[in-house]
């Protein structure tokens, strides 16, 4: 399987918008949250042309994506998706270390996220560590977001 990464593309932005909603979706989140979740994980054609953007493809098809900004002077994965159908076959990796060393190209010394709870394991195994929490309200219910970071 023969994976290229490249730049995500503002004409893209349904299809990256798919991969995230089916990626969220993966882990069976109740539909109303996934309802809730739509517009976050939809994506317009400027929002990729004002984020550094990645995807993963395989045979000119985009089937992962991930997109870096700035948060207080540190790199930031805003967004980190592969297809489920992908999963486990080493794409999410692949862009994360795709990830570093953009982020070492641009002079960044830490990369942060904020991880989804099901990819806590994934960034670990990637030498992240949790150095706090983001709290988002959900139908009365606290949600926890750990906050990663890794050293560059």
């Amino acid at each position: 399987m023969n994976v290229d990464i490249r730049r995500g593309l503002p004409n893209e932005a349904d299809v990256l918008s798919h991969i995230a909603f089916s990626a969220k979706a993966h882990w069976g989140y109740p539909q109303r949250w996934m309802e809730i979740w739509k517009p976050q994980l939809t994506f317009s054609p400027k929002y990729f042309e004002e984020n550094e953007s990645w995807a993963a493809e395989i045979d000119s098809r985009p089937i992962a994506f991930y997109t870096l900004q700035e948060k207080n002077g540190k790199a930031w994965i805003e967004n980190l998706w592969v297809f489920p159908e992908y999963m486990g076959m080493g794409i999410g990796k692949k862009l994360f270390l795709h990830a570093l060393s953009r982020s070492r190209q641009n002079g960044y010394l830490v990369l942060q996220l904020e991880s989804d709870p099901n990819a806590v394991k994934f960034y670990e195994k990637m030498g992240m560590v949790k150095v706090g929490e983001a709290n988002y309200p959900i139908e009365n219910q606290q949600r926890i977001l750990p906050v990663m970071e890794i050293m560059l």
